[in-house]
């Protein structure tokens, strides 16, 4: 197997005592050639996609092709027990996740999606936001609660900071073994893409299925115009 790791997502805001966590993703070696080259795979040839969150407790997500399972640390015994099983993702959540200043540089259809969320064109009741500089504090708080997590691109960066192979791909892994989908701009499924590059970057959308639907259809609206 060849192996990709997010060692410390989140590390920045270590000061800050802000959760933070580590991802990784499996693949199979296909070859006898250097394991960076078998890293260059779509995330749909994943066999295995996992993160764990540092928290008030250690918490291990653990996705296979059976499903997404969720396992605490048990600090007694040093054991990790599992505690959620089968875990699937709401359809539909009430919380949004976005750092909101960038705003200013964010794509009109992102725009537009976020307005929605807080003036709901239907006089629904509005969305709560949710958000820190962990995006596995993130993604993990929108796979339990349902909605959507967003890091789209900018003006002034159009593939932001995350890494494909060892962030976007296993996280993406995991919402859509819970029922969630996972896409760069609302058009291209984030497993689909074919990298080229070990730290190939790109934008980040994950969610409910509901939400992600809602977002996709705000982006293809923009995207005719």
């Amino acid at each position: 197997y060849v192996v990709c790791f997010d060692l410390l997502d989140g590390s920045s805001n270590n000061n800050c005592l802000v959760s933070i966590g580590t991802i990784f993703g499996n693949n199979r070696k296909k070859s006898t050639n250097e394991p960076s080259e078998d890293a260059l795979q779509p995330g749909r040839k994943l066999v295995a996609a996992s993160y764990a969150l540092y928290g008030s407790a250690t918490m291990l997500v653990l996705a296979m092709e059976c499903g997404v399972n969720g396992f605490m640390l048990d600090p007694d015994t040093g054991e990790f027990i599992l505690v959620d099983k089968d875990v699937k993702i709401k359809k539909k959540g009430n919380i949004y996740s976005l750092n909101e200043g960038y705003a200013k540089n964010f794509d009109p259809a992102v725009t537009e999606y976020v307005k929605r969320k807080k003036f709901p064109p239907d006089n629904s009741a509005h969305c709560a936001t949710w958000y820190v500089g962990s995006m596995v504090a993130n993604v993990y708080h929108t796979l339990v609660y349902g909605g959507i997590f967003l890091y789209p691109p900018t003006k002034k960066s159009l593939n932001r900071k995350l890494r494909l192979l060892y962030d976007c791909n296993p996280m993406a892994y995991v919402m859509e073994k819970a029922g969630g989908v996972a896409t760069t701009t609302g058009k291209e499924a984030v497993l689909d893409i074919v990298p080229t590059d070990i730290h190939q970057r790109a934008p980040f959308i994950l969610g409910s299925l509901d939400d992600m639907q809602e977002f996709r259809e705000v982006y293809k609206q923009h995207s005719a115009k």
